[in-house]
């Protein structure tokens, strides 16, 4: 009988770990529906822009409140859950603090002291970013995707963090080997109180309680991680690594234009000569893309990155100025779309069935992909190197070449130039008329 919980323990640890790999597995599954790209290059740099920008919060900072705020849940958070580890060990074995068995009390006491500190501090930060978002109700977090699921998802994280806080501090308060101890109780000592006059054994069985609500609620947020923006958690770090490292101005060219381009540059090729055949290289399904499935892992991991926190669309002068582009929106609706076609091959044994639905259209509209004025703020202001307009330039780049559905004034422009060698209604001869007006 006395190895029952541990027994129980194992269980729980077993099936919230099995889970929470089972949806990593999905989640590699689903990037890797994108295409192929190469991301290898300058890995000095790479390795510095995760240290930097994701272990560093260096873009958190940039709005000094919210990014203060935020590294203080992020360390906090991180720093508090290396007490799982000594709760795995006491679940397993059967042991009480082993903590204390292999360190020196006063060791001890200020490792867990400054998890005290550090829970306390997070659980008044979770009560301000609960404050921004739900009475001060600041205007980023008022959108229309903001709306439903992604606004309570927002609200279920920091209930989530209020309660995982509450319940490693209760759990100290109500110990009395380590009450007894006075060391490492900095924050717990004037909890205590509260439970005093209560038997020993009343006292135990709340300690007990808390410390099986704390780490059963850590595994349950753990998985709810896979379903939620704080997915962030883990993804930022390679998101990061893999982010853009050119000139935020440089766009990719499209290998196969390109070489249509410098054969008709080229002043020694026939123009009348039937192409070349290469045999290495494959023509392009479609140009551009309109479904997830069209554009590349990198950006799959940038929808799944998202952590909606809505800089992007705040920065965005097309949203600034009323117009429907939210860059958040194309992100949260790649992501959206991506997990439908996650489900549809999961439904499917594997493959994926036409489901008569894509990103294009059915997601994200051609109205917001033409009010993108291309001026790479949203991806300057992302804390995590997400990219919204290699996705927005992908899908326009389908509109033009595939269904040249480019606005009335585009499609004049590019008509111009291809009859003309410039984007006015002038023929080349015409040209220097206006200097005789």
């Amino acid at each position: 009988m006395e190895y029952i919980p541990n027994i129980l323990f194992a269980i729980v640890l077993i099936l919230g770990i099995g889970y929470f790999v089972k949806n990593v597995k999905k989640l590699s599954r689903n990037i890797k529906l994108g295409k192929y790209l190469d991301v290898s290059d300058n890995k000095p740099q790479r390795w510095k822009n995760m240290a930097y920008i994701a272990l560093g919060q260096s873009k958190m900072v940039k709005r000094p409140i919210a990014g203060l705020l935020h590294i203080i849940v992020y360390v906090g958070f991180v720093i508090i859950n290396i007490e799982v580890l000594e709760i795995i060990i006491d679940g397993l074995f059967g042991t009480h603090r082993i903590g204390l068995k292999v360190l020196p009390t006063s060791v001890y006491g200020f490792l867990i002291g400054s998890f005290e500190i550090l829970a306390a501090l997070v659980f008044v930060t979770v009560v301000v970013f609960w404050l921004r978002r739900n009475v001060i109700k600041l205007k980023r977090f008022l959108s229309a995707e903001m709306k439903g699921w992604p606004k309570n998802d927002g609200n279920f994280i920091l209930y989530f963090e209020m309660v995982l806080m509450t319940l490693f501090l209760v759990m100290n308060a109500t110990d009395t080997t380590f009450q007894s101890l006075d060391s490492g109780n900095v924050i717990s000592q004037f909890i205590s109180p509260l439970f005093s006059g209560l038997s020993e054994g009343t006292l135990h069985i709340i300690e007990r309680a808390a410390w099986w609500l704390h780490i059963v609620g850590i595994l349950v947020f753990l998985n709810y991680l896979y379903f939620s923006k704080h997915l962030h958690i883990l993804l930022a770090f390679p998101n990061t690594y893999y982010g853009k490292l050119t000139p935020k101005g440089q766009f990719p060219n499209n290998p196969t234009v390109t070489k249509e381009v410098q054969l008709m540059m080229d002043p020694n090729a026939d123009p009348f000569a039937a192409p070349a055949e290469d045999e290495n290289a494959a023509e392009p399904e479609k140009f551009g893309a309109s479904d997830v499935q069209d554009l590349s892992w990198l950006n799959l991991l940038n929808a799944y990155t998202c952590t909606e926190c809505g800089r992007c669309t705040s920065e965005c002068p097309a949203n600034l100025t009323g117009k429907k582009l939210s860059p958040r929106k194309i992100m949260m609706d790649t992501r959206d779309r991506l997990e439908e076609v996650g489900k549809n091959i999961d439904a499917n044994g594997g493959k994926f069935v036409d489901d008569g639905k894509q990103l294009l259209g059915d997601y994200i509209t051609n109205e917001e992909l033409w009010a993108c004025t291309s001026c790479n703020a949203c991806v300057e202001a992302c804390p995590v190197s997400i990219d919204p307009l290699n996705i927005i330039m992908q899908m326009r780049q389908y509109l033009v070449m595939e269904q040249s559905a480019a606005p009335m004034e585009l499609n004049n422009m590019m008509t111009n130039i291809e009859n003309n060698g410039a984007p006015w209604p002038y023929n080349q001869m015409d040209r220097l008329k206006w200097k005789d007006e």
